[in-house]
């Protein structure tokens, strides 16, 4: 096809990323090695995962491999949310609710209303696309409510000390972390087709596929990805905030930074 990437094509494409890796030199950003690591990685995971959805897809594959990946989409999500920000007592289960629900959610919309059929084909990109869009903003949430309660940790505690129950106490910071969380992706979605193309669309009509049907397909992603990320970010934050108050409404000790924790 035409619009074929070789690997003379991709090696091309990594001007920008020299780019970026001069940028961090010139600037002493320090970003050297998780550059060139995130390339590495992403080239490595992403090639692996073409051959497994090469297998998956295949008609004649179970479509119970497919649920399988989906599964393992959530677990690994919810994993992630709890490495960013260790200092929430079990956060991997809030996660792997809120991962879990915004996956459930998701495909009773999608498949249970038609939008796409349910084939091997149209599971696991959905799952993909639906869980790791939410799971950025959990991991948003998750840091920022953390940080957030540290910071403020003295009008937190006066609040406390006026017999205030501890989710009220928190909550002008729960508001203002559902908000910062939420937000880079409700301003994605106001910038659709303005400031940039998604990828869904783009990959479809560099495809061939004809730009008003691409255009259907995105914005039915998009309206789902806006709509699991509220889900997951609010279960996330509503669930982390729990954690964070002892059964007596005591605030934990907590880091100043998520990063502090390792």
């Amino acid at each position: 096809m035409e619009g074929d990437v070789g690997y003379g094509g991709l090696a091309i494409s990594l001007v920008l990323v020299a780019v970026a890796l001069a940028i961090s030199l010139r600037l002493r950003l320090r970003l050297e090695r998780e550059l060139v690591v995130s390339v590495a990685r992403g080239f490595v995971q992403l090639l692996i995962v073409g051959v497994a959805l090469a297998l998956v897809i295949d008609p004649g594959t179970p479509l119970v491999w497919s649920w399988l990946w989906v599964a393992g989409i959530v677990v690994f999500a919810a994993a992630t949310v709890h490495r960013r920000a260790p200092a929430v007592p079990r956060l991997f289960w809030i996660a792997l609710v809120a991962n879990g629900a915004t996956a459930v959610v998701g495909f009773a919309i999608t498949f249970g209303l038609g939008i796409f059929p349910i084939e091997g084909r149209t599971l696991v990109p959905i799952a993909g696309i639906l869980v790791g869009n939410a799971m950025k903003s959990g991991i948003v949430a998750a840091e920022r409510l953390v940080e957030a309660l540290s910071e403020q940790r003295a009008e937190v505690e006066a609040r406390l000390a006026l017999g205030q129950p501890s989710l009220q106490a928190s909550r002008p910071i729960v508001r203002s972390v559902l908000r910062t969380a939420l937000s880079p992706q409700i301003e994605n979605t106001k910038g659709l087709g303005l400031v940039f193309l998604p990828g869904a669309m783009t990959g479809l009509i560099l495809a061939g596929v004809d730009p008003a049907d691409a255009v259907l397909v995105q914005l039915a992603i998009m309206y789902l990805i806006l709509g699991g990320t509220a889900t997951t970010t609010a279960i996330t934050a509503l669930g982390a905030v729990r954690r964070l108050f002892t059964a007596d409404h005591r605030l934990v000790a907590l880091p100043r930074s998520t990063r502090d924790t390792g």
